[in-house]
């Protein structure tokens, strides 16, 4: 398959300069994508679009990875509504060093470069931007950007000259990049594509080369009708100290029916034959969520690691499914003593005290009302009422609290 067909196959097709998709299988690349360090964590929307690159790199195209120290100085002004609180430099230093790290990771065993724009914006003087970049944009052209004029227009917030200016500073980046490096092509999600014109804009006028951009569409999640993303408790990270990996394959394991195929073309590298085998199997066994746990497993690995996701995948499997949670072992525990809320007990204890302790239930009287109505699951078996904690659930040591399918805590049980 060609890498035209693979990236209409995937579902990664959006709006592009490219005159056709089959130029990229005829011409080889040098392409660059880019994230501002304005967290610690890549989030799951930024892993489809690396994940789009990932199969660029498999084809043959080099890649420049760029983390945004200098940029993430200013703060994208896309898709706010007001204006972004600025940084430290202590912390845009070590944001960037964290997702130079997931870099490593997600495309660990690849051939790419990890550049950072501080290096060479730093060293521009403001007159020499204005003159030799600033005359190049049009006002007119600028002020018709859809995230500059939902700040100015009608209701809107307003917008400094500061983050007003992150549309040139990102054309820039494209400029020295093609320059330098001889980067034609730059790959980003839907929601930079505006800024991503800036830098073709820009090489176009000062050089006369051609330059182009190749965005993803912003994945959607079927069953909300919402940007992919986000779980009960919030954004999705990479990072295991924001998101737990427990957590974190939880989330995938609990993908929509109708959009879990979807999922396992943008976020894993299996291949059209793998991925329409689990198609047919889920499709005819959608009871035994196959695609879903293929999708947690391999989402999982990428991000975290085999290890990880080896153990997680195996609790899973057994919290999940229909083995006894006395097959859990004493590290499967203390595993999952490290993802779940974690509390400390004693034989005996009221379990609507524990369950308000391990914020399973908001008070007293919330878990009362849960166990009452047979939400509430000691290990495998449901809690009744007036129940306390008894040393015939202690396993290895260890309790499971369960409050409806998801929500769950661990307890150390003294004797």
């Amino acid at each position: 398959m060609k890498l035209s067909e693979e990236l209409s196959w995937r579902g990664f097709t959006n709006q592009t300069t490219l005159p056709d998709l089959e130029v990229l299988d005829r011409q080889k690349f040098t392409l660059y994508f880019g994230v501002d360090p304005s967290s610690d964590s890549m989030q799951v929307g930024n892993l489809a679009a690396a994940m789009m690159v990932r199969h660029f790199l498999a084809y043959g195209h080099k890649v420049f990875l760029l983390v945004g120290g200098a940029t993430g100085m200013i703060g994208d002004p896309g898709g706010k509504s007001q204006e972004r609180n600025l940084q430290t430099i202590e912390q845009i230093e070590h944001n960037k060093q964290a997702i130079a790290a997931q870099y490593e990771t997600i495309f660990a065993g690849q051939d790419f470069t990890v550049v950072d724009n501080y290096d060479w914006l730093s060293k521009l003087t403001l007159l020499d931007f204005l003159r030799d970049t600033g005359k190049h944009f049009s006002m007119t052209n600028l002020l018709q950007r859809d995230f500059i004029a939902s700040r100015i227009g009608v209701g809107g917030r307003g917008i400094s000259y500061t983050e007003f200016s992150y549309t040139l500073l990102q054309g820039y980046d494209y400029y020295h990049l093609n320059q330098n490096h001889g980067v034609n092509l730059q790959v980003c999600g839907s929601d930079q594509w505006g800024n991503s014109i800036s830098g073709v804009e820009l090489i176009r006028r000062k050089t006369g080369n051609e330059a182009h951009v190749y965005s993803c569409p912003l994945v959607i999640n079927k069953a909300t009708g919402k940007k992919f993303g986000k779980s009960e408790a919030g954004t999705v990270w990479l990072d295991s100290t924001k998101t737990s990996a427990y957590q974190f394959y939880q989330f995938w394991l609990n993908s929509d029916d109708d959009g879990v195929c979807d999922y396992l073309r943008y976020f894993t590298m299996l291949t059209k034959q793998e991925i329409e085998k689990i198609e047919i199997d889920f499709n005819q066994k959608p009871s035994e969520r196959h695609a879903q746990k293929t999708l947690a497993y391999e989402v999982t690995k990428l991000v975290h690691g085999s290890a990880k996701a080896d153990a997680i995948r195996r609790v899973a499997e057994i919290l999940f499914g229909s083995k006894r949670y006395q097959e859990l072992t004493k590290t499967d525990f203390e595993l999952l003593a490290g993802e779940l809320v974690h509390a400390e007990a004693t034989v005996g204890e009221d379990l609507i005290l524990l369950l308000a302790r391990t914020s399973l239930a908001s008070s007293n009287s919330d878990a009362k009302r849960l166990i009452q109505n047979g939400g509430v699951y000691v290990n495998q078996d449901q809690a009744k009422p007036g129940a306390v904690l008894s040393g015939n659930d202690v396993i290895a040591g260890y309790v499971i609290l369960r409050v409806g399918k998801n929500q769950q805590a661990i307890v150390s049980v003294k004797p």
